[in-house]
């Protein structure tokens, strides 16, 4: 059997950065929505391009989050669990992607320090423990939902395309949250909880228009 080299673990992480930043994302599913693109007005083609980089930048965040975790997991089962979500999530990169690009907008200009960040925030819960580190997921999930209902208040009526994604991505990660639970996943504390909120709001205000 081929040993496991010290700084093999660290090379997979590095190309998983580089693909998740400027590869151009794959999905393994189609796109949601109607193919016939919707007929916008100026002004609702921006909200619609700044809500979907908003999303965009959020799964880039996520892929790293996983990332990070996977990298610090103690257990090949919780390790499997999160990479099997990333991989899921990496339909949601594809399908925001493909949408700016519908819509004529670019993604945030900030992505790699999302990444970089989150990816040190992941690594960081993963040291913390498995349990921690899966409610971690369960919380993120949890707050990602609720950021999504909001978009999905926020979208122009007549911007169908970008509602039957976000409502795909949506119940993708209320499945993914409810695994991490289900697979033994903590409750964190109120003030870590409070911390991530305000975290996202960082990151969700800046992406809006960076």
């Amino acid at each position: 059997m081929e040993s496991v080299r010290p700084l093999d673990p660290v090379i997979v992480a590095f190309d998983r950065a580089l693909r998740a930043l400027f590869a151009p994302a794959r999905a393994s599913r189609p796109v949601p929505g109607s193919a016939d693109l919707p007929e916008l007005s100026n002004s609702d083609r921006e909200r619609s391009a700044a809500l979907m980089r908003i999303n965009h930048a959020g799964e880039v965040a996520a892929q790293a989050l996983y990332h990070g975790q996977a990298f610090a997991a103690r257990s090949g089962a919780t390790q499997s669990l999160l990479l099997s979500a990333a991989r899921e999530e990496t339909d949601h990169l594809a399908w925001c992607e493909t949408r700016l690009t519908e819509l004529g907008a670019r993604t945030s200009l900030l992505n790699p320090l999302w990444y970089a960040g989150s990816f040190t925030i992941g690594v960081l819960a993963a040291a913390l423990g498995d349990r921690t580190s899966l409610g971690f997921v369960t919380e993120t999930e949890r707050q990602v939902e609720g950021h999504l209902g909001e978009h999905l208040d926020r979208l122009p009526v007549a911007d169908g395309r970008s509602r039957a994604i976000l409502e795909v991505m949506r119940q993708d990660e209320i499945a993914h949250g409810e695994r991490a639970r289900a697979a033994g996943g903590d409750t964190l504390p109120r003030p870590i909880r409070h911390l991530m909120r305000l975290i996202a709001k960082v990151m969700t205000g800046t992406a809006y228009w960076l």
